[in-house]
């Protein structure tokens, strides 16, 4: 890799192949220090997502609706910012293991089971997180407010068409594919927060969808309706939340990150290396 200056940003050409480093070592990982990193991931990635419910809480009719969207964005970082900074394992970065897979660096029984792995690990931490949050009173916080504006957001996911949250999914992972791109360029950790702050704020604020960040939003939503014995939100049930939701935005997620960031960008820089 080309080193012109310690303090200048890597190049793309340098990035895609560090990308390509790090994927080898993620796909060959213990399978135990995976499934705990990702548990990790899945905790910090719903903490942004509880900071950002907070954040949105009676904003409607107060302050402009973009400006709310913006803030809500900005704070929702904090997830992101955790994984990559303290170093924990993201389903939707982790798509960018395609690019090893795609030079033969490793196989495809490799990197299906780290995405097994990666995905139930973030499961497994945004739900507890959930249920943590849940215990501790959050959704009380406001007069209720909070709990609020947590079923108001898990209903309108688990209310999104299949072909809606498809391509919502498509659009966040590429804003978070390109953050993670990004960090892989920086040099230092604010380099790396910087980095991640404009990707990630932008697909909260224009409302895209994020697989394990709605394993948060939506179970918050079904533990404060279920609490109150409620009859509205009736879309906020198992079926939406895990057919409905997760999986077309899982779909979405994996187009935009491993397809429409990694392979393209694999094609970019590092297709010649296979033939060579």
């Amino acid at each position: 890799m080309t080193e012109v200056n310690s303090h200048d940003a890597y190049a793309p050409a340098d990035i895609a192949k560090r990308v390509e480093t790090a994927g080898v070592k993620k796909a060959t990982q213990d399978l135990v220090t995976t499934f705990g990193l990702a548990v990790l991931a899945g905790s910090f990635i719903a903490m942004g997502a509880a900071f950002a419910t907070t954040v949105a809480t009676g904003a409607a009719g107060e302050i402009p609706f973009g400006l709310s969207k913006l803030l809500g964005g900005l704070v929702f970082c904090l997830g992101l910012i955790l994984v990559v900074v303290a170093g924990a394992e993201l389903f939707t970065g982790n798509n960018l293991i395609v690019m090893a897979w795609s030079s033969r660096l490793i196989t495809t029984r490799q990197l299906v089971t780290n995405w097994i792995i990666v995905y139930a690990g973030n499961f497994a931490g945004a739900v507890l997180t959930a249920a943590l949050f849940f215990l501790a009173g959050h959704a009380n916080s406001g007069n209720g407010a909070v709990g609020d504006q947590a079923l108001a957001i898990a209903s309108a996911k688990c209310e999104l068409a299949p072909a809606q949250a498809i391509a919502a999914g498509v659009g966040c992972n590429v804003l978070v594919c390109l953050a993670v791109w990004l960090c892989m360029g920086a040099r230092s950790v604010t380099d790396k927060i910087v980095a991640i702050i404009f990707p990630i704020t932008a697909f909260v604020t224009m409302g895209l969808e994020h697989c394990v960040a709605n394993m948060y939003f939506i179970p918050i939503g079904m533990m404060v309706r279920e609490s109150r014995g409620i009859s509205d939100h009736a879309a906020i049930n198992v079926s939406n939340f895990l057919v409905g939701n997760l999986l077309p935005v899982t779909v979405g997620n994996l187009i935009g990150g491993a397809v429409m960031v990694g392979l393209v960008y694999w094609g970019i820089y590092l297709r010649n290396q296979r033939s060579a």
